[in-house]
């Protein structure tokens, strides 16, 4: 028996693809050939194969700005993905306070990031802002603009007030989604607290925390904004990450070539990375 094939639906799936080779396809071959060749002015082009690519990667301010951001990376993420989980686990399942708590957990994600910088960069002053006036009142010795451990404190927390509230809705979305019955079995077995989360809730936001812990890594790992508009990645280059030495090499000393190298090896390190934690969590859940 043949099987007649309609093809008319991907007409209706050829519009994203256009959008997608517009937004994202072009640009990205546009940085790629930027990446192999060396430019000058009246756009002349030559050939530079792989330079760009082992300058980049023989860079020691490179390592050192990836490193840095690992450790932000790895230090929000430690602080968010806890304290979202548990702020969920406090909040209202029924009731009028539902909406009230879902509306304050909102209002961080509606600020815009540079307002995020400007709003840390006025309370953090040491002299006038009520965060480094108060540190300071208490006899902590605090300064972010020049003291490269304060600038680090100053720009985690920032990150964990701007963003915890994400992964407090998405947890709070998945303990709403476990249905009534495994609460009433756990009840008439009399299980406590810690074992209704650890064998109950945890199971069923295994999902659940794997797109926040996603979501979360690749945005702490492009941030920008909010840090340039702190601390500019001073003192020195304390707070320098990735993003930021990106944006110095292409803007700043216009550097067409070793930007678009260091753009495409950024990406592929998201990239990677993503894919790796992904693929794991998914192994495990298979098992």
């Amino acid at each position: 028996m043949n099987k007649t094939w309609d093809n008319r639906a991907w007409w209706l799936v050829l519009p994203v693809f256009l959008m997608v080779a517009f937004n994202a396809l072009i640009p990205l071959m546009t940085v790629v050939n930027y990446s192999i060749q060396e430019s000058f002015a009246a756009n002349e082009f030559f050939w530079a194969g792989a330079r760009w690519f082992r300058e980049l990667l023989n860079n020691p301010d490179f390592h050192a700005s990836l490193g840095r951001q690992i450790i932000f990376t790895a230090v929000v993420l430690l602080i968010q993905v806890p304290l979202g989980l548990g702020i969920a686990l406090c909040m209202p399942r029924k009731g009028a306070w539902v909406s009230v708590c879902l509306v304050l957990m909102a209002l961080p994600l509606l600020v815009p990031w540079n307002v995020v910088g400007s709003m840390w960069n006025i309370m953090a002053l040491p002299d006038i802002g009520l965060l480094g006036w108060g540190l300071n009142a208490l006899g902590i010795d605090y300064n972010y603009t020049r003291q490269p451990g304060a600038a680090w404190f100053t720009v985690v927390l920032m990150d964990v007030w701007h963003w915890t509230s994400l992964v407090a809705l998405l947890c709070y979305a998945g303990l709403v989604s476990i249905p009534d019955a495994y609460y009433q079995a756990a009840k008439i077995d009399g299980a406590r607290p810690w074992a209704v989360f650890r064998f109950i809730q945890l199971p069923k936001l295994k999902h659940v925390l794997t797109i926040a812990i996603l979501l979360r890594f690749m945005d702490s790992f492009m941030i920008y904004t909010e840090v340039i508009v702190l601390t500019g990645g001073g003192p020195g280059s304390t707070t320098k990450f990735l993003s930021i030495d990106l944006v110095q090499k292409a803007l700043g000393g216009f550097d067409l070539g070793p930007a678009a190298a260091f753009s495409i090896v950024y990406f592929l390190i998201i990239l990677f990375a993503s894919w790796l934690f992904y693929t794991l969590m998914m192994r495990e859940e298979a098992k």
